[in-house]
């Protein structure tokens, strides 16, 4: 006759199967919670602070009212702190989500483009859980977000749904096959530096000309941006390429500046040297597209 509790016996597989589960449960639930630590690298790698915070010496961080200049009017980047009022201290993680992933608002409205979320779609779950765990330990701004000034008709919201029918496809970052280090470059790229927001032409109605990925044209503030596919990128050496996105020296001895400076100072400089060798790997590996005429 087994003896109750025995070793082997149905109690003590049982006790060993919850402790199993509340195990993987502790896990889960740290992992569902982001890491902040990991959120702050992220931040660096998408720029938000090139958006989300004023162009002055005493600008609280996050704090919003950076404009952005288009031809449709002017955008005012967010509050992203968590204060309650002014800033994004009531939402939730999933509004955070819906807001990266599919460009709406906690109350359901659709979000200018002018926010990149059709870039930021393609961040990976586990990268926005990060990035929202570190928004979450902000110092909180009382700052109120700017209302935007636009042009008659592009104030009403709604329009946006006719944008995204044409322009906007939500969904993470597929998985590539290939180099490892072209992958996680063009990740880079695509989804958290969102480069192809300034560095690719846009048509009449905002919309990017895809055919035309990368290549250059007339940047969002209608100031022209350079053509960074091999076309302008092939004379230019690894160590040269290396050294600009480290400092914004070219191998002219000139230096970057304008939007482009500030994008060597927040984001490339502060990558990891493997991932800005990534990044030149990426864009060594796509097509040649011809510089468009003046």
């Amino acid at each position: 006759m087994r003896r109750v509790g025995a070793s082997g016996s149905p109690m003590r597989r049982i006790a060993r199967a919850l402790g199993v589960l509340l195990v993987a449960a502790v896990v889960s639930c740290a992992n569902a919670q982001g890491d902040a630590k990991r959120g702050l690298y992220l931040v660096k790698a998408a720029g938000c602070v090139g958006c989300h915070t004023e162009d002055k010496p005493d600008a609280a961080p996050f704090a919003g009212g950076r404009p952005l200049k288009s031809p449709f009017g002017t955008f005012f980047g967010p509050n992203l702190t968590p204060h309650p009022e002014a800033g994004i201290g009531r939402w939730t993680e999933a509004d955070f989500m819906t807001a990266m992933r599919h460009g709406r608002r906690p109350d359901g409205a659709n979000y200018y483009p002018s926010f990149p979320y059709p870039s930021f779609t393609r961040i990976t779950d586990g990268d926005l859980r990060d990035l929202w765990a570190y928004l979450r330990t902000l110092p909180p701004s009382a700052r109120p977000s700017q209302s935007h000034d636009l042009h008659f008709p592009f104030g009403f919201r709604f329009l946006v749904t006719f944008w995204k029918w044409l322009y906007f496809t939500p969904g993470a970052f597929a998985n590539h096959t290939g180099d490892p280090s072209v992958v996680r470059g063009a990740y880079l790229v695509e989804a958290l530096g969102h480069c192809g927001e300034c560095h690719t032409p846009r048509d009449l109605f905002g919309g990017p000309q895809r055919r035309r990925t990368l290549a250059g044209g007339k940047g969002p503030d209608g100031k022209r941006v350079p053509n960074i596919t091999p076309t302008r990128l092939k004379p230019w050496s690894d160590a040269d390429l290396k050294e600009f996105f480290l400092t914004g020296a070219t191998p002219d001895g000139d230096a970057v500046s304008g939007a482009m400076d500030e994008v060597i100072r927040n984001t490339t400089s502060q990558l990891t040297p493997a991932d800005r060798l990534s990044l030149i790997a990426y864009l060594r590996s796509l097509a040649p597209i011809a510089d468009e005429p003046r």
